[in-house]
């Protein structure tokens, strides 16, 4: 997993107004929490935050007043239409912790090509040390026939990764295609009921 160095800048002004200044200065507001810590209320530079948000799980060592923190992004907040960073929360995490988060899913191999593959939840959450988190974990669905599932207990983790999803969770489901005879019933049935008379006015 990535691991970036970002610094931040202790914010002396809260409320909307000072976050829209922020916002038009190229920062975002961001929120530092957790251990029993006080928050620390910062910016960060806009850019550098949204290159390094682009990585999955992303570990931010966030530097303030020469002091890093490692953080992990928690809660994102973006604009509903712009979708420019408004705000971010980052929890403190600690090199050996255990933490719990979602993690990608990426289907391999070759399914009954008489199916089509659903793709019912695209990640799992995972307990994992914060500095081993995977990018994405693989799910191989070679010979997954049409009609069945692949399920969160079906995915094998990486050494030390456990589980923390319902194993009985669906991450994959491959349908079964229509039959000719199954798609041309619908359309005879609509011409039968086109062909047919009008009702007699009474």
């Amino acid at each position: 997993m990535a691991e970036i160095t970002i610094n931040g800048v202790l914010r002396t002004e809260f409320g909307k107004g000072a976050s829209r200044r922020a916002r038009r200065d190229g920062l975002v507001p961001a929120v530092i929490y957790g251990h029993g810590e006080k928050p620390q209320h910062i910016t960060l530079p806009a850019r550098e935050l949204g290159v390094a948000l682009k990585q999955s799980n992303v570990l931010l060592d966030i530097v303030i007043n020469g002091k890093t923190e490692l953080t992990l992004p928690k809660a994102i907040v973006r604009h509903p239409l712009k979708q420019i960073l408004e705000h971010i929360d980052l929890v403190l995490v600690r090199r050996g912790e255990k933490v719990v988060v979602s993690v990608p899913i990426h289907a391999v191999g070759e399914h009954d090509r008489d199916g089509i593959l659903e793709h019912v939840n695209n990640t799992i959450d995972v307990r994992v040390e914060a500095t081993a988190i995977p990018n994405f974990i693989e799910l191989n669905i070679t010979g997954l026939a049409a009609g069945t599932s692949l399920y969160a207990g079906d995915v094998v983790l990486p050494a030390g990764v456990e589980l923390d999803s319902d194993p009985k969770m669906i991450v994959v489901h491959l349908s079964e295609r229509a039959t000719a005879s199954e798609e041309a019933a619908p359309a005879a049935a609509d011409a039968t009921a086109a062909a047919a008379p009008a009702p007699a006015a009474e």
